[in-house]
């Protein structure tokens, strides 16, 4: 059915799956993005301590990837308020769901509002209405409590954690899941983008439920703390390790080559290129391409990624 246009469920959280986004929307396809609420920092962080919504950021974020890029809302959406005062640093887009949700009697009503306001050309989804806290148990034994401490640690994570345990997946998130013909995790940070949105109650079930090809975009550097010295079957270990084993279809892994000046760079965070290494995938097709983007960071290029998922789902 190569006129079919195509359900793709997008996981995760941060810049990767705004990234993602930004490519996905130019292709012919259905397109719900999944967004975690676990973020405590920033704007969100405060947002979420002072009036008790639920973290607007990513959510932001996602909706201005998947808008007009030249509307003057989503240029409103992107504003960040100057580092002085009531408002420093807060984003504008922030701000908005914040009152919208107040005015529109819940956060997940705010965010279809806001959509229909940008326009975007699919939907996002918050994982979960619940308000939950991100815990994680490090290599070291330390443990640790919110996702913005949890980023900053310096020693690899063992385990995370929601509380309460019993925080619930949102029922959308479980339909668009279950029919869907593709479900992308990644790119973005392990533990606390794409591994959190697995540990909501009833998300686990809705993947081995249903029929849709599953990606996972592996990053293309490590992350200091997060994956510390992670090869690429570390990286689908914890998966599995917070899921099922063979969760995952396929891997998508960069072999593009990155420039010495920005590896040197990275090298000095130790921060390094995941490494793909020898052992078994429990039959996991490893897809290794040139996903880098031209830029001074090496991050993953959204129309390269895009493309691939869009042949990938096309093929199925």
């Amino acid at each position: 059915m190569k006129n079919k246009k195509y359900k793709i469920v997008a996981v995760g959280g941060g810049t990767g799956l705004s990234t993602l986004l930004r490519g996905l929307k130019h292709y012919d396809v259905d397109i719900t993005a999944v967004v975690t609420v676990s973020d405590d920092g920033g704007s969100s962080g405060r947002l979420r301590n002072e009036l008790g919504v639920l973290p607007p950021g990513d959510i932001r974020n996602c909706l201005v990837s998947l808008s007009e890029e030249e509307s003057l809302m989503t240029k409103l959406f992107k504003y960040r308020f100057p580092k002085k005062g009531a408002l420093s640093n807060h984003s504008f887009g922030n701000l908005f769901l914040t009152a919208l949700s107040s005015v529109s009697g819940g956060f997940d009503k705010a965010v279809a509002n806001a959509s229909d306001v940008l326009a975007i050309n699919g939907k996002v989804l918050p994982v979960s209405l619940d308000n939950v806290k991100l815990k994680a148990t490090l290599i070291n034994g330390k443990k640790v409590q919110g996702e913005s401490k949890i980023s900053k640690s310096k020693s690899a994570i063992s385990q995370v954690e929601i509380y309460p345990k019993n925080a619930k997946v949102s029922k959308d998130v479980i339909d668009s899941i279950i029919n869907a013909d593709c479900v992308v995790l990644g790119p973005g940070s392990l533990y606390t983008s794409v591994i959190v949105n697995l540990l909501f109650d009833g998300f686990v079930t809705a993947l081995k439920k249903t029929k849709a090809l599953k990606i996972y975009i592996c990053n293309i550097m490590t992350q200091v703390g997060e994956t510390t010295d992670f090869n690429l079957t570390d990286h689908i270990k914890a998966l599995e390790k917070h899921s099922y084993e063979g969760m995952i279809d396929i891997a998508l892994v960069n072999n593009g080559k990155i420039s010495v000046p920005i590896v040197r760079r990275y090298a000095k965070k130790c921060s390094v290129p995941v490494y793909v290494d020898k052992k078994s995938y429990n039959n996991i097709k490893i897809l290794r391409k040139n996903f880098v983007s031209k830029t001074q960071y090496a991050h993953h290029d959204f129309t390269k990624l895009a493309e691939t998922i869009f042949q990938l789902v096309r093929a199925k």
